[in-house]
């Protein structure tokens, strides 16, 4: 996707919106959306699902991602994902997420976050891990 595709990108934010509603969120009340999209054009969506233990938080990108490699969609050919926070600012992606965004996302693809007003970030693999850790490392 490119970043000027206003209707793939307006699909996208509100299939992540809708799933941001999914989210169980008890703790911070925080309820966050993602919808992927691989090569084929397949969307996959994932909400966050807090744990009262904090370490077993699960994100939404995350969610999102591993319903798509869980249905068939290959590590590297994921090619945009939108995520959706509520709020007036666009958050970027924790550093765990950006991780395995790295592991499973094309090389090609665009991260891009939204909210409830009209700001956006974009960021590319390159901009959002610098320097990144992958299993060509060891």
């Amino acid at each position: 996707m490119k970043p000027t595709d206003t209707k793939l990108l307006n699909s996208l934010r509100n299939q992540a919106a809708l799933a941001s509603k999914n989210a169980y969120s008890p703790y911070s009340k925080f309820q966050v959306g993602a919808a992927v999209i691989d090569s084929e054009g397949r969307v996959f969506v994932g909400c966050n699902m807090e744990n009262a233990s904090f370490g077993l938080t699960q994100c939404a990108e995350r969610n999102a991602i591993a319903a798509a490699i869980g249905s068939g969609s290959r590590a590297g050919t994921l090619k945009t994902l939108v995520i959706y926070v509520p709020g007036k600012l666009a958050l970027p992606p924790c550093g765990a997420c950006r991780q395995v965004m790295h592991e499973m996302m094309a090389q090609d693809s665009r991260v891009i976050s939204c909210c409830d007003s009209d700001d956006i970030k974009t960021w590319s693999p390159q901009q959002y891990l610098p320097d990144a850790f992958d299993f060509h490392d060891y």
